[in-house]
């Protein structure tokens, strides 16, 4: 069960890399060319918040079932897994949720890709960093690898 919950964990990170970049790259488009707010506007940017939420359901089960969670916090390793890794994708789950709350409640089109694009683009920078550390412990041999 562990295994599975890894590799779905580590295979559903690019989804979730993409629909944001995706997200981000048509909200900046959208905020700088002045741009109508668009009904499949509204469905990329829940797609990608939906997602978010199953990457960090994945994440939260293994957190409890993980070995790399039950070490010392001393050692560098466990400490990234218990606290380092949890912190910033969980900020980053967050800042995708309030982007999307808050793109709902304003009426302006531009008012609502400025939402998105920099909630969702702080989420993307933070969600990058993350992978990167996950990275520079040796988990993963590169970026692109499967944990």
């Amino acid at each position: 069960m562990y295994e599975i919950l890894k590799s779905a964990h580590s295979g559903w990170r690019y989804l979730v890399l993409a629909l944001l970049v995706f997200a981000v790259v048509q909200a900046l488009s959208g905020w700088f060319g002045k741009k109508a707010y668009t009904e499949g506007n509204r469905k990329l940017n829940v797609f990608t918040l939906i997602s978010a939420h199953i990457q960090l359901v994945f994440g939260a089960i293994l957190y409890f079932l993980s070995p790399l969670t039950k070490g010392p916090m001393s050692d560098p390793i466990y400490r990234h897994w218990k606290v380092e890794h949890i912190s910033i994708m969980i900020i980053a789950i967050v800042l995708i949720t309030i982007g999307n709350a808050k793109s709902k409640k304003v009426t302006d089109s531009v008012a609502k890709h400025k939402n998105i694009a920099v909630f969702f683009g702080v989420a993307l920078v933070l969600l990058i960093v993350g992978i990167f550390m996950i990275v520079k412990t040796g988990q993963i041999a590169s970026f692109f690898g499967m944990s």
